[in-house]
């Protein structure tokens, strides 16, 4: 059996996560957070369309984490991201940060924008 060390370019994974905070790439990040390609930064949920437009074109899917339980994502956040060609997987918090951290180790252009549990 052969085993490749992981690498996870300019991305972070998500070390992880509880009540109200996120540890990303050994950083604590309050509230909200987007990681991917372009770095770890907080992120103003789901208001916050600002945040993820500059994604559009650097990944193919953006995970959306909503907290401890699954939820909808508003209509004026998902409209704009999807008319943009980016695709969207919506699931609770602890299991986009899953998602996200194997789908990073095999290089896939993903981000992740995750509310806190």
């Amino acid at each position: 059996m052969r085993l490749n060390e992981v690498t996870y370019t300019d991305a972070e994974p998500v070390e992880g996560y509880g009540p109200g905070f996120f540890r990303v790439g050994g950083k604590v990040v309050e509230g909200g957070v987007l990681t991917g390609p372009t770095g770890t930064k907080p992120w103003g949920g789901y208001e916050d369309l600002e945040t993820l437009m500059p994604l559009v074109g650097q990944i193919d899917v953006l995970f959306v984490g909503t907290g401890s339980e699954i939820a909808h994502i508003p209509p004026s956040l998902r409209a704009p991201l999807e008319e943009a060609g980016l695709g969207l997987e919506v699931m609770n918090s602890p299991s986009a940060a899953r998602t996200y951290n194997v789908l990073l180790s095999e290089g896939r252009r993903i981000a992740l924008a995750m509310i806190p549990v």
